[in-house]
């Protein structure tokens, strides 16, 4: 396995990479980007832009949020220009009690309409053992609902501009040059958001699950969203985005709380508060799938802005990647799974670029050079069968 000379991120990710001559992965190279852009400039290409839509409509703007820092940060860079947003959530019913505060708190301090969508108890229940199922993901649903609903709000109430945070294949992965200005589109959200499936996927003779139960995660049509002239804006193309700042501004201005409890497969407690096993079981499933986690995705963040060594990282990655984390013992009986039904299914999805089997055990190679075991054989994918 290959890793970053500069990062601690593997060749082998959910986020594609590709390699300089020196081993730096696309994603370092698009960080060092981010230091030569003339903010000052692209914060002015903003105004213009919102400018252009500012008033056409009962709401200049829509704000997909979930209450985590980046939603704040976002709706505090709309505040700052005057812009009156409708901010859109999708409720995927596990939310941690501060995330949940959160999340109600925006409302108040920001003063925008907000519009919250709570899917049925029992559907997100089914989605969560058919996402785990199909794709390897319980929290497929997450990824479908906040990329869809709100561009369905957007095209009932008819408001153009729609503000995405960052683009995390290029935040993390360097998928595009920040001079693209790339912006969302039907093809991006099915392609990488929903990692090529789509609600049609789940519906099937097992979990009895319709159309009209999935209606939240249909995407308009194009003509729907060429009629409204519907656009998803990338804040992070026009500013720099860094969680730890937004974090602090969140915190510092409106009342922001981080979690209030460690977690056990990230050394942050800034991120992914929307959702008690998206740091947990949810992570550990990518740990299973391609051999690394939170504790690698939030070293190489922390590594790129300078506030972490690479040895550090490497520390966190050994600390916390492989960790099985005790919320699977509340997922499974949200499910109503087993963990022996869990860890087979899981074992099904692991990607043979990484894993391979010696003595009935899992091994892969690690960022700090030694080949290690992480657990026995319980399902096999069918690469190894």
């Amino acid at each position: 396995m290959r890793y970053c000379s500069l990062c601690v991120y593997p060749a082998v990710a959910a986020t594609p990479l590709t390699f300089d001559q020196n081993g730096v992965c696309s994603g370092c190279i698009a960080a060092r980007q981010k230091q030569t852009i003339d903010w000052q400039r692209r914060e002015s290409l903003f105004e213009k832009l919102v400018d252009e839509y500012r008033g056409t409509s009962n709401y200049d703007c829509i704000l997909p949020v979930s209450g985590g820092k980046d939603s704040y940060f976002a709706a505090h860079v709309c505040k700052q220009y005057g812009l009156k947003g409708l901010m859109v959530t999708y409720h995927g019913n596990n939310y941690l009690p501060e995330g949940e505060a959160n999340l109600q708190r925006m409302r108040d301090v920001f003063r925008f309409d907000h519009c919250i969508f709570h899917p049925a108890t029992d559907t997100l229940v089914k989605m969560n053992r058919l996402g785990f199922k199909i794709t390897g993901d319980m929290n497929w649903h997450n990824h479908a609902g906040i990329f869809t609903y709100p561009m369905q709000v957007a095209v009932k109430e008819r408001v153009p501009l729609v503000f995405w945070g960052d683009h995390g294949f290029t935040e993390m992965g360097g998928m595009f040059s920040y001079n693209d200005f790339f912006e969302y589109t039907a093809k991006d959200r099915y392609e990488h958001a929903l990692h090529g499936f789509d609600w049609f996927d789940f519906v099937e003779d097992s979990e009895k699950l319709t159309q009209r139960d999935l209606s939240f995660m249909v995407y308009p049509t194009d003509e729907a969203i060429l009629s409204v002239g519907v656009r998803g804006i990338y804040l992070s193309n026009y500013f720099p985005y860094d969680g730890v700042h937004h974090a602090d501004i969140a915190k510092t201005l409106y009342g922001w709380e981080e979690a209030r409890q460690p977690f056990e497969r990230t050394f942050r407690t800034i991120s992914n508060l929307d959702d008690m096993h998206e740091n947990g079981v949810h992570d550990y499933l990518k740990f299973i799938k391609l051999g690394y986690g939170r504790g690698t995705d939030h070293a190489l963040y922390e590594i790129r802005a300078g506030r972490m060594t690479r040895q550090e990282g490497i520390e966190m990655v050994r600390r916390y990647d492989h960790v099985k984390p005790s919320d699977l013992e509340r997922w499974l009986a949200y499910t109503g799974m087993t963990e022996s039904e869990f860890d087979s299914i899981a074992d099904t999805f692991r990607d043979q670029r990484v894993w391979r089997i010696e003595d009935n055990q899992w091994v892969k190679d690690t960022v700090w050079g030694e080949s290690v075991a992480y657990g026995k054989v319980c399902g096999l994918p069918g690469w190894a069968r």
